[in-house]
């Protein structure tokens, strides 16, 4: 990747990321994010700009956010001691318990609280992408319970695998659209999903799933799963008395890693790492390792890190983990590339598997594909960091996974 323009500039950047300086008035995170849409859209950006500088941290937007937060989505989700993992891995592993959250992830923090938030806008309907699913099955939820309609885009390939949640997104009223252009999985639902709100900006509002896309998605995605981090830190300090020597998440666009690492970034002594998708190997279209292996480019509106050819041609990627297939990232995790703050590493397919089977043998917890690599992440440190804490994010649960589990897994055992 591009490097900052010297070591000052890093060092500079490093000390604003810790202050919380970011994003700046541009949307900036360094040189990263920003806004690069059709001019289209600039006019709803900037109303949802306002819209989120007037509400977001308002004392009774914030109030509401809450209620339904307790109330409804079932927070503050639990953190477990994972003692048998961390007898048989060899550090102490505490679980954040994000997949007991109501519709089993993570994604119904933002789609709840950017839900609440188009209300206040004025919206008369809303439009999202999906996936893994859960974003789709939280966007319809959410809307189901505001009394918003709801049109979910989501690729023909992730529909196939993840079609338990194709079913429940129905259930709860919302419109699923299959996407059938380019690759046919996350990269193309959002590629759908904004042009539905350019053809309709004023009567829909887009409920970004992800801290992708223009400004000020990043900086409100990161706001509203920030929860994470702070239930987190503040368990794991009631729990065990001190901060955990490292946290650990998954890494796809990044909404679930962003909203745990927050809490934690000024606290220089802990370690932090975010694991993405190694796929079947390190080549082009192998993987979905945007951090590991990309370039800077611009993908959905925002300056971010790509996987991308010579040409700048945005390439396929791959997962096993439909959640985790996307060819770009947020751009706050770029600048935390770029300044050393945050180390990123890889998980492969095979690695994701087995530590899906670790975490449902000896915990009784089946995770999702996707939080499964955090946990293949987590077992490689902890062969290396012997009797110290390790704080994972259990993003999701893995009902939604049975399908691809059968194919894989249980198929190869079964032999």
């Amino acid at each position: 990747m591009t490097a900052p323009a010297s070591t000052l500039d890093a060092e500079r950047l490093l000390a604003d990321c810790l202050a919380g300086k970011f994003p700046d008035a541009r949307g900036r995170f360094g040189p990263f994010g920003g806004r690069y849409v059709p001019e289209t859209l600039i006019p709803a950006l900037e109303r949802l700009e306002q819209g989120v500088r007037e509400h977001l941290h308002a004392r009774d937007f914030q109030a509401q956010f809450a209620r339904e937060l307790k109330t409804w989505a079932g927070r503050p989700t639990a953190l477990t001691f994972a003692s048998r993992l961390s007898e048989h891995w060899g550090a102490k592993i505490w679980l954040k318990r994000e997949d007991l959250a109501h519709t089993g992830a993570h994604k119904i923090n933002n789609a709840i609280g950017q839900a609440l938030l188009a209300k206040r806008l004025g919206a008369k309907r809303i439009v999202a992408e999906t996936g893994a699913g859960q974003h789709g099955v939280a966007s319809a939820a959410a809307c189901a319970r505001l009394g918003l309609p709801c049109t979910v885009y989501m690729g023909e390939v992730d529909m196939e695998r993840q079609a338990p949640n194709v079913g429940r997104m129905r259930l709860l009223g919302a419109q699923v659209v299959p996407v059938t252009s380019g690759d046919r999985t996350l990269r193309a639902a959002i590629d759908e999903a904004l042009r539905a709100w350019v053809s309709d900006p004023l009567e829909a509002y887009y409920l970004m799933g992800s801290a992708v896309g223009p400004h000020p998605y990043p900086y409100l995605v990161r706001e509203l799963q920030a929860v994470i981090g702070r239930e987190a830190r503040a368990q794991i300090l009631a729990d065990s008395g001190a901060l955990p020597d490292a946290v650990i998440a998954c890494v796809g666009g990044g909404s679930n890693s962003i909203g745990a690492f927050h809490a934690f970034i000024p606290e220089a002594r802990v370690e932090i790492i975010g694991i993405e998708a190694g796929g079947r190997g390190v080549g082009l279209g192998e993987n979905a390792a945007t951090l590991s292996f990309g370039q800077p480019g611009v993908l959905h509106g925002s300056f971010s890190m790509l996987l991308q050819d010579e040409d700048g041609q945005i390439r396929d990627s791959h997962s096993i983990s439909a959640g985790l297939d996307y060819p770009g990232v947020g751009p706050e995790h770029a600048l935390l590339l770029a300044v050393g703050r945050v180390r990123y590493q890889t998980a492969t397919d095979e690695e994701a598997l087995q530590a899906v089977r670790a975490c449902s043998e000896y915990e009784g917890i089946l995770p999702a594909l996707e939080s499964a690599h955090a946990l293949a992440g987590a077992r490689r440190w902890a062969s290396v960091n012997s009797g110290k804490c390790i704080l994972v994010c259990l993003s999701g649960r893995g009902d939604k996974d049975m399908s691809t589990l059968q194919s894989t897994l249980l198929a190869t055992e079964a032999r």
